[in-house]
C-alpha cells in the first residue's frame, strides 16, 4: 500500500509541475517582452512577438488567450502524468528483475 501511496504522491506532484511550467514560462516570456517596451529601438519588436503569442494562445482558446494557456497547460499536465507512469512502471520492472 506504500509503494502505491508514494505513486500517487508522485503522479499528483508530477501533474501539478507540469501545469504550472508553461503558464511560468508563456507569463515570463510576456513579461520580459513588456519591459522591452521601456527600451529604446526595441519597443516595435517586443510588442510584435508579444502579439503572436497572444495570438497564437488564442487560436488554442477559441478567441481567448487565458483559454489557450490552460487548455496547453493541461496538455503538458496529462503528458507529465503518462510520463511518470511511465517511469513508475519500469521502475517494478527493473526492480523485478534484479
Amino acid at each position: 500500500m506504500t509503494i502505491f501511496n508514494n505513486f500517487l504522491r508522485s503522479l499528483f506532484l508530477t501533474m501539478i509541475f507540469s501545469f504550472l511550467a508553461p503558464i511560468f514560462l508563456v507569463g515570463a516570456t510576456l513579461l520580459i517582452l513588456s519591459f522591452m517596451g521601456y527600451i529604446p529601438g526595441l519597443q516595435d519588436f517586443g510588442s510584435a512577438i508579444a502579439t503572436q503569442i497572444i495570438q497564437f494562445l488564442s487560436t488554442f482558446g477559441s478567441g481567448s488567450p487565458g483559454g489557450g494557456i490552460f487548455i496547453i497547460a493541461l496538455a503538458w499536465s496529462l503528458v507529465g502524468g503518462l510520463f511518470d507512469t511511465y517511469v513508475h512502471y519500469r521502475c517494478q520492472i527493473l526492480r523485478l528483475d534484479s
